[in-house]
């Protein structure tokens, strides 16, 4: 089946509303902005994503361990950490409407460059004045200014000072604060990693595109602890990795992956190194889905230092103390779960087909009586249904004719549609369709179970 490389983000966004993938989130109460739900579908898909996540970075190896840390976290976290002071975007003012945005948007969106991040305020405003920039409603932009993105709240009866916290604006520092006790609950020996899927919260000021800038979002995690002598080289190893978790482990084309590298200036100020993997998104083109960092020792210096605890790490072969290296992969998971549909979108002259591998699919199978008013087919079927489904999420399919039903499931991305007629009825087996091939093989109904477990 030929690959789909022009998919536009109204499809996708039409897909996942029309058949259950994602919603808007209070949408009966006009929406809230780059917030969305996982409908039925998108629930099942999110979390077959995380299973292949987990089993290629933890379970699959022997020198790794998962958390999960909670949303709320002491406030100095974050003064350790530089979010309270540094973890800011640059915005500018539409000086008519007073709406906020991104001012490395607005500048990348002109293409006079792109990866404007790094700039300068002060580069910002020649750039916006050199080139007239406008805001999108085609009015003048105020100077730039910074945005802190943590979202501020308060915990307890009262709203002081005292009650201040924030949720978490990045989900790995519960890896960072817990290394300690993870390391020696464990009885862990250098190198080992820490992974966590964990919710994080950012007060963005440009939000558009879907879900690729949500406000509330899950990141996935790994911080991988090292000595300094061998950080370079599992750096290295990480980001071959990560590209074969994507090729490899979720399927996608090769061609759809590519690195970019930071520049000097944009990458923070205590990492060696960083990388970006991008994804193609259709007719978007390539996007960031996740980092690689080469941190060093920044962030357990830093908790030591805020928190006064020692967070060192003896080496019984050298006698030394020192802080590990960090090898860091962070990925967002709204966007793998969005680059996911569009590797896998297709369409063909009378379907729609969502390719996904069958072990990413919402459903393994589905199953239908070929006639529903036929009481001795949907009785079969019923009985198919109810062996199968408690080693695999089903479909289950009685309406309208047969050719939609598997249409339908096609479009939701299910490998196989089991239906029951009439010769089953007489001999014990089903047809068993394809949804890539749409070849209808029939089978013994006692070799469908292991049938579907071998497509896994």
């Amino acid at each position: 089946m030929s690959q789909e490389t022009n998919t536009s983000l109204d499809t996708i966004t039409s897909l996942c509303k029309r058949r259950g993938f994602v919603f808007p989130s209070s949408e009966i109460y006009g929406g809230f902005a780059a917030t969305y739900d996982f409908g039925p579908l998108g629930f099942l898909l999110k979390k077959n994503i995380e299973i292949a996540w987990r089993k290629w970075n933890v379970e699959m190896r022997d020198d790794m361990v998962e958390i999960e840390g909670a949303i709320f976290l002491h406030p100095k976290v974050w003064e350790a950490s530089g979010h309270l002071s540094g973890f800011a975007d640059t915005l500018v003012e539409d000086l008519v409407t007073h709406t906020r945005y991104r001012a490395d948007h607005l500048i990348e969106e002109a293409g006079i460059m792109e990866n404007a991040g790094a700039l300068k305020m002060e580069q910002i405003d020649e750039l916006i004045e050199k080139h007239k920039i406008k805001s999108p409603e085609g009015n003048s932009l105020s100077k730039a200014k910074k945005f802190n993105q943590l979202v501020k709240t308060h915990l307890g009866p009262i709203e002081d000072d005292s009650t201040v916290a924030y949720l978490k604006g990045e989900s790995c520092q519960n890896i960072y604060v817990d290394y300690k006790s993870v390391m020696d609950s464990m009885r862990l020996k250098l190198p080992f990693g820490i992974a966590q899927i964990g919710k994080a919260f950012r007060n963005e000021i440009t939000v558009n595109r879907f879900m690729f800038r949500t406000r509330e979002f899950e990141q996935m995690d790994i911080q991988y602890f090292c000595r300094p002598k061998d950080a370079d080289s599992f750096y290295e190893e990480w980001k071959k990795n990560h590209e074969q978790f994507y090729t490899q482990m979720m399927g996608f084309d090769p061609t759809h992956i590519k690195w970019r590298q930071h520049d000097p200036d944009e990458r923070a100020f205590y990492a060696k190194d960083a990388w970006d993997i991008q994804v193609k998104f259709g007719a978007i083109g390539f996007q960031e889905v996740e980092g690689v960092h080469h941190r060093g020792s920044y962030d357990l210096d830093q908790h030591s230092k805020f928190s006064g605890k020692d967070l060192t790490y003896f080496d019984e072969k050298t006698g030394e103390r020192f802080n590990p290296f960090i090898v860091e992969c962070s990925g967002g998971f709204n966007r793998l779960f969005l680059a996911t549909l569009f590797e896998f979108y297709r369409e063909e002259e009378d379907r729609v087909v969502l390719a996904l591998p069958p072990k990413l699919a919402p459903y393994k199978a589905a199953v239908f009586p070929l006639l529903a008013n036929k009481p001795q087919l949907v009785e079969k079927a019923r009985g198919i249904f109810n062996d199968l489904k408690m080693d695999f999420r089903l479909a289950w399919d009685d309406r309208g004719n047969i050719g939609k039903r598997y249409y339908s499931q096609d479009e939701i991305g299910t490998p196989f549609c089991i239906t029951v007629d009439f010769q089953s009825l007489e001999d014990g087996t089903v047809t068993v369709r394809n949804r890539d091939t749409k070849e209808q093989p029939r089978m013994p109904i006692s070799d469908v179970k292991q049938f579907i477990k071998n497509s896994l």
